[in-house]
């Protein structure tokens, strides 16, 4: 039971939301029967009927969607309209086969927008469901693992250090409860709460009875009861006010640009075609579905497909490889990464600290061993490593002690501190980090209840820590006061107090990490520590690695301005005694330098930086409020899963690029080479619906791209969407393409002397089969035959030139107002695309080499 034997005011701020029900200022009793339940907690009917009738615990309800709803949505496409526009544009003018060809089209482009996208819809809740955030729900009196959004009003929730809160609640009981509000309030120290009846008009800031969704425990413990949840929680109406959405990534702002790009080249590559077809007194109705068809032919119309089913592709490989991704759109994200911030305990070594000895200075070792071993059984707070090797070593009979209070540990203090009693003597117990344990203590123990002023000790004290800590070790310093009296305010406690020792420990390094770091080093990946570790500890971890001798403590960053502070995160690579607002500081300073950064944490004083990285990661085993903030979900804390998932990010990436690249320079070609086409011909060079039909069939073999192999090369280097580059790209290949497209023109019309109908087929066939055998040359930076496809993406290529060849020969002809070309066209087909893959060959060697070296 919490005596308060430590005073400590709180205070925070936010805003008020009027609650309807003033949960606050009633006794339990009411409240329970307000909720309609009890202390023991609802039953499992219960809760499953309130759950069927009120819905998920969700600020943003997610929408059920059937599959028929998820196959309307593809028609939402503007593309998909323009498609349909042109149909009906056809049936009223009584071209019914076009309008039937272009229907056809539309639902061939549908289904298969369909089907990848409910396939991505699965797999992303499967992974999902690997890593749900969950809480400890009393039900049936008995304690059950429930996950957030399935817990419903009236519940009863218990909360430990590390917890997040899941909805709005009223305490029960609690001891020595801290939270963290820094999301609705913005302040960065924790709040403390226990139970009570409170005034009815007292704002949320000052609801010490209350705690709020989107706030998590930093130590202790708590019973409470689920007053709100969802949309009507503080933190709920918050978010509806300010009506925030989920910021964009850098690949989808860019995907955004790019997308705005080809609608301005759409619109008026087609306005002026249109234009220029009227001017010359062809029929307005031609033109214009002539014009639209261009729209539709220069769009890469399977996008928004093709990054699903990417993102779907690497998501299940990055899950075979123990990574989690709770959204898909970081993926790309994470292969950018090009910095990795991270602590050293757990990460770097093995995380299983363990006791190694305890040294004295004149005091007896068992009364150390002792008194370490009731502060780390008798707090509350969140048993870290370091308590858990405490009371693994050491076996004392306790059961005489009686706990008085607790000031639980924080971040900034660095401390815990519990006080005791046994029979008449009071104690105050405090453990913590060395430099802020010899600040606290005013004398030293030299021998069994002898003291001396400890300022004479200082410097033997501070140069034992240093050679233990550059040993490699991590210390921990012992102090303890006697007390008279029942309360004594918390601000003095800590102070005037008698050095006992030193707690030291290991934690070897892994056994792989040096390794690892090379690999990072071959993939760019550039490794910070950032510990609040000593420096000595930090100075040790950073010269076994070879991360460079220079350690930034988190004293000398307070120091510097903007500039400076900047340069110094930039410069070095390891840094100690950092404080949790300083992670989130030295994260912006980096991402200020055009860095992608990724951070590493599984504490709840991580969830700030992983808020504030560009990838937030932590572990399965973490605090449920790191998995919450965290982006992506590591199954096996290690450097190596880590890397191995930044590689497959990677490559998630590089395909989804190869898309970009293959729709944007071939339907460019393409569509420029008909456009210009037009200009000089007294007929269209393609009909409507065979630019749709070269557009559908182009669009076969890219999606398999998810399934390509990528090169070595492309993994090795942090990968960034460039528009600029892209733009270049489109527009040099392009062009290219349309040298060879103007070959066949002329070709067809001087050399083969085709008609309307055999010169519309000759293009086809050399457009499809020419765009489809490119895709091996465009896919890699290499020549192509070094460069090996998948077979998925082989076998597509092969099986759409073999389709198309043969449509001439099928009854889809007539429909599509093809012919049967004579042996000659194919021999020159063949000339021509050999010659059209060795030019690309050299183009794109030339092009990489000017933006690449």
């Amino acid at each position: 039971m919490n005596l308060n034997f430590f005073k400590k005011k709180s205070n925070n701020n936010f805003k008020d939301k009027k609650s309807p029900f003033p949960y606050w200022n009633q006794n339990i009793e009411d409240v329970l029967k307000k909720m309609q339940s009890k202390i023991e907690g609802l039953s499992d009917n219960n809760a499953k009927e309130r759950l069927k009738k009120s819905g998920g615990n969700f600020l943003h309800p997610p929408k059920k969607e059937h599959n028929f709803y998820i196959f309307l949505r593809q028609f939402k496409s503007p593309l998909i309209l323009l498609f349909l526009f042109t149909a009906f544009l056809s049936l009223i003018l009584k071209e019914h086969t076009n309008s039937i060809i272009i229907f056809i089209i539309v639902l061939v482009s549908c289904v298969l927008d369909f089907f990848q996208q409910k396939k991505a819809i699965n797999l992303t809740q499967k992974l999902l469901s690997l890593v749900k955030t969950k809480c400890e729900v009393i039900r049936d009196n008995r304690s059950l693992d429930v996950p957030i959004e399935k817990v419903v009003d009236g519940d009863i929730i218990a909360l430990n250090a590390g917890d997040v809160i899941p909805a709005d609640l009223l305490i029960i009981e609690s001891k020595d409860l801290f939270i963290d509000e820094s999301t609705l309030t913005g302040e960065a120290f924790g709040v403390e709460k226990k139970e009570g009846i409170l005034p009815i008009d007292v704002v949320p800031a000052k609801r010490t009875n209350s705690l709020f969704m989107g706030s998590h425990v930093i130590s202790g413990y708590a019973k409470a009861i689920v007053v709100n949840r969802g949309e009507n929680t503080q933190f709920g109406k918050i978010i509806e006010e300010i009506k925030a959405k989920p910021m964009l990534t850098d690949f989808e702002k860019s995907i955004n640009n790019f997308s705005f790009f080809l609608l301005i080249v759409t619109s008026i590559l087609v306005s002026f075609i249109f234009v220029f077809n009227i001017f010359f007194h062809r029929p307005i109705i031609t033109s214009l579905m002539f014009a639209l068809a261009l729209a539709i032919g220069l769009a890469p119309q399977l996008l928004p497909a093709i990054i699903s089913v990417n993102l779907a592709h690497g998501a299940r490989k990055m899950s075979q490889k123990k990574v989690i991704i709770k959204k898909p759109s970081s993926i790309e994200n994470f292969g950018s990464i090009n910095v990795l911030c991270c602590d050293k305990t757990g990460t770097l070594t093995e995380g299983t600290v363990k006791f190694h000895l305890v040294q004295s200075f004149g005091c007896s070792d068992e009364k150390i061993a002792l008194f370490a071993f009731l502060n780390s059984a008798i707090q509350t707070g969140y048993l870290n490593p370091i308590d858990k090797a405490i009371l693994d070593h050491f076996k004392f009979d306790i059961s005489s002690y009686k706990k008085i209070d607790e000031i639980p540990y924080d971040f900034s203090r660095k401390l815990l501190t519990v006080a005791i009693q046994k029979e008449n003597e009071k104690i105050v117990i405090t453990k913590g980090a060395v430099l802020q344990i010899l600040k606290a203590c005013s004398y030293i123990e030299i021998a069994n209840e002898t003291k001396e002023d400890i300022s004479g000790h200082l410097s033997a004290l501070q140069s034992k820590f240093e050679s233990f800590a550059a040993d490699g070790f991590r210390v921990i310093g012992l102090s303890y006061r006697l007390l008279k009296g029942d309360v004594i305010e918390e601000d003095d406690i800590e102070n005037g107090m008698i050095f006992l020792g030193f707690l030291v420990f290991f934690d070897p390094l892994k056994k792989d990490v040096r390794k690892t770091l090379e690999e990072m080093k071959k993939f760019e990946v550039s490794l910070k520590i950032i510990t609040g570790d000593s420096r000595f500890s930090a100075s040790y971890v950073s010269n076994q690695l070879n991360l460079g001798s220079k350690v930034v403590i988190g004293s000398e960053l307070i120091k510097l301005n903007e500039d400076e502070f900047t340069e110094a995160v930039n410069k070095n690579n390891v840094f100690a005694e950092i404080e949790p607002s300083q992670k989130e500081k030295i994260i912006q300073a980096l991402k200020k330098q055009k860095n992608v950064v990724g951070y590493l944490g599984d504490g709840i004083n991580d969830v700030s930086a992983l808020h504030s990285a560009d990838v937030g990661i932590t572990v399965n085993t973490a605090a449920d409020a790191a998995r919450d903030a965290a982006d992506v979900v590591l199954l096996d804390k290690s450097l190596h899963v880590l890397l191995e998932g930044i590689e497959e990010g990677r490559r998630t990436f590089a395909n989804t690029l190869k898309y970009i690249f293959m729709a944007s320079s071939a339907n460019f070609g393409n569509m420029f080479s008909v456009a210009g086409a037009s200009l000089f011909l007294n007929f269209l060079p393609m009909l409507p619906e065979q630019i749709l039909l070269t557009n559908l069939l182009t669009d076969v073999p890219e999606m398999t791209i998810p399934s390509d192999f990528v090169d070595s090369e492309i993994l090795k280097k942090p990968v960034r969407l460039n528009i600029k580059f892209i733009m270049n790209f489109m527009l040099i290949f392009g062009l290219v393409s349309s040298i060879f497209d103007f070959t066949t023109f002329f070709s067809l019309i001087y050399f083969f002397k085709a008609d309307v109908s055999q010169f519309r087929t000759g293009w086809f066939l050399e457009s499809i089969i020419s765009a489809a055998s490119i895709i091996l040359v465009i896919r890699t930076r290499k020549a192509f035959f070094k460069s090996r496809p998948s077979l998925p993406l082989a076998l597509s290529i092969l099986t759409m030139i073999l389709l198309t060849l043969a449509i001439p020969y099928t009854p889809l002809a007539s429909w599509f107002s093809f012919v049967i070309l004579p042996k000659t066209f194919y021999y020159f087909i063949f000339g021509v695309l050999i010659l059209y893959v060795g030019l690309v060959e050299i183009v794109k060697k030339m092009f990489y080499k000017k933006y690449f070296n």
